[in-house]
C-alpha cells in the first residue's frame, strides 16, 4: 500500500497535482506566455546564441505567440484549455527567455496587469540566476504580497564545465547566490535540471540533483536533453556525435535523482515536451505517459520513494 503522502493518484513523488488540487482546492492549469524578453547569453551581453539547446524562442516552444499581446496570448490559451476544463483558473507563466532581464519598469508593465486578473491565481516566472539584482529582488517580493508567486530558476547542472560548454553563462555560485536572494525575500523557487548534457556521466547528474535536494528549494524540474533542429547543439551532435541517455537509462536516473530529493520539493515535471516538428533525439521521448507510467512501476519494484535515500543515510 502506498503510504506517500504528497500524492492523490498514487505516485511516490509529490505530485504538482497534487500541490495545486490542496492549494486551490479546484483545477489549475499553467498559461505559458511569451513576454519577448532575450538572455544576456543571447544578446551578447554574456554571449550570443544562448543555451546550446534553446531553440530561436528560448524554452518557449509552446508559449503564446510573441506578435499577440499578453493578455491576447493569455485568452488565446486559456480558451484552448477552458474547453477541457471549464471550471478551472490558471497561472500566468512567464516562459520564454530570461523575464527577470530587463528594466524594473518592463517588468512592472508585463506583470501587473496579471495581478487581479480575472481568474489568474497566481504568476510564474521563468528567470536566470545572474539576472536578479537587489531592485528586481525587491520587486518580485512585493509582487508576492499581492499573488501568488512562483520563479522557476535554470540551473540544468552544478557542473561548471558542463554549464561552460552549453554556453549557460555563469557558474554554480552565481546560481547559489540568486537563490539565496529569492529565498531572504520568501519567494518560492522551483529549479530546473537537465539529464543527459553533453558528456555528463550517471554519477554526475546524480550528485546534481543530490546537491539540489539539499538546497532550500519548493518545487524541481527534471527534464531530458533534447537535439532540436538548427540549434548549436544539433549542430555539434552532427561534427562530434556525444552517447545520449536511452529511455531505460533516463527512467533509471530520475528514478535515483528522486531519492535523493527531499518529499516536501513539489515535483513539477519528471520528463520535457518538444516540438516534435524540430525534434531530432531522442525519439524516445515522444511516448510522454509511458515514460511516466514506467517511472512509477521501477520506484514500485524497488520500494522507492522521493526522498528515501535521504532517510536511509540519515537514520
Amino acid at each position: 500500500m502506498n503510504t506517500f503522502p504528497y500524492t492523490l493518484d498514487n505516485k511516490r513523488y509529490h505530485t504538482y497535482n497534487y500541490f495545486l488540487k490542496t492549494k486551490y482546492n479546484k483545477k489549475i492549469a499553467k498559461v505559458s506566455l511569451n513576454a519577448n524578453f532575450t538572455c544576456p547569453n543571447r544578446d551578447g551581453n554574456k554571449s550570443v546564441g544562448g543555451c546550446i539547446f534553446c531553440s530561436n524562442s528560448g524554452s518557449g516552444d509552446f508559449a503564446g505567440n510573441v506578435y499577440d499581446s499578453l493578455q491576447q496570448q493569455f485568452t488565446n490559451v486559456s480558451k484552448v484549455m477552458r474547453h477541457k476544463w471549464p471550471d478551472c483558473q490558471f497561472i500566468a507563466y512567464f516562459q520564454a527567455n530570461t523575464n527577470t532581464y530587463g528594466s524594473l519598469q518592463r517588468l512592472q508593465e508585463t506583470f501587473e496587469p496579471f495581478v487581479n486578473y480575472p481568474d489568474v491565481v497566481g504568476i510564474a516566472i521563468a528567470a536566470r540566476a545572474d539576472c536578479l539584482s537587489d531592485e528586481i529582488c525587491d520587486y518580485l517580493e512585493d509582487l508576492s504580497k499581492r499573488t501568488d508567486l512562483y520563479v522557476e530558476l535554470g540551473l540544468q547542472t552544478i557542473h561548471d564545465k558542463t554549464a561552460k560548454l552549453i554556453n549557460r553563462g555563469h557558474d554554480y555560485q552565481t546560481f547559489i547566490e540568486g537563490l539565496n536572494k529569492l529565498r531572504e525575500r520568501k519567494i518560492d523557487v522551483c529549479v530546473h535540471i537537465i539529464n543527459g548534457l553533453p558528456y555528463e556521466t550517471y554519477d554526475m547528474m546524480v550528485e546534481t540533483a543530490k546537491a539540489v535536494g539539499q538546497l532550500d528549494i519548493q518545487g524541481l524540474k527534471i527534464h531530458n536533453l533534447y537535439i532540436l533542429k538548427n540549434t548549436t547543439l544539433h549542430h555539434m551532435y552532427l561534427n562530434q556525435p556525444f552517447d545520449m541517455l536511452s529511455r531505460e537509462e533516463y527512467i533509471s536516473l530520475v528514478v535515483k535523482q528522486l531519492s535523493y530529493i527531499p518529499e516536501n520539493v513539489v515535483i513539477e515535471r519528471l520528463t520535457g515536451d518538444a516540438p516534435l516538428d524540430l525534434l531530432i533525439e531522442p525519439k524516445w521521448s515522444i511516448k510522454k505517459v509511458t515514460i511516466l507510467n514506467d517511472i512509477d512501476k521501477l520506484m514500485k519494484a524497488n520500494e522507492i520513494y522521493q526522498g528515501s535515500n535521504l532517510k536511509k543515510e540519515s537514520n
